[in-house]
């Protein structure tokens, strides 16, 4: 197995427990999960921390929900498109306030996210925006329909999105709210 391959099949066997233990996970553990010895660890990486950074990396990264957005078909009715995106979005936020909260626990900011701060939040930007272009192309199939151009639909969804990550008690269902969003709170 190519290096590059090696860590991230260790990365996405970690991930979870990373999200469980935090920066606490032993290297046993990592071991175990991974289905390799420990030693193989620290062949593909130069200490725990740089594991534990690269699976908060890997759960930053937007992609394999962007993937399954990518798939959501154009014919289905523009509600169950938005509510199939919001899904997969949803868990991406979720997984990522998950490994955050859980990798912050007695531990200071992994470089990565130092690093990433210094610059600006480049690659948090670079996420955004691919998930709104995620979203135009939901949008797409309907543009004709819409009051505002793609892109800023697009992005008063994603802003809408990222708000109900942190649902409210009894709060509107995603379903609730993409109807809200597509046809407002005042009734003809």
């Amino acid at each position: 197995m190519a290096p590059e391959d090696r860590r991230q099949m260790i990365v996405r066997a970690v991930l979870p427990l990373v999200v469980e233990h935090g920066a606490a996970v032993t290297t046993s553990q990592i071991a175990r999960a991974a289905g390799i010895g420990e030693g193989t660890i620290f062949r593909a990486f130069k200490d725990k921390d740089e594991l534990i950074d690269a699976c908060v990396v890997a759960a930053l990264d937007p992609g394999e929900s962007l993937e399954i957005i990518g798939e959501i078909p154009g014919e289905l009715p523009l509600e169950k498109r938005l509510l199939e995106a919001v899904e997969a979005l949803t868990a991406h936020l979720q997984r990522i306030g998950a490994v955050m909260a859980s990798v912050h626990k007695g531990r200071a900011r992994p470089e990565h996210l130092r690093s990433q701060a210094a610059k600006g939040g480049d690659s948090r930007r670079e996420s955004v925006d691919a998930m709104r272009v995620a979203i135009e192309g939901l949008f797409e199939p309907d543009a004709a329909k819409l009051r505002l151009p793609l892109d800023k639909t697009a992005s008063l969804f994603l802003s809408m999105l990222f708000s109900m990550s942190r649902p409210m008690p009894d709060g509107p269902s995603p379903a609730e709210t993409i109807d809200l969003f597509l046809h407002g709170a005042v009734s003809a």
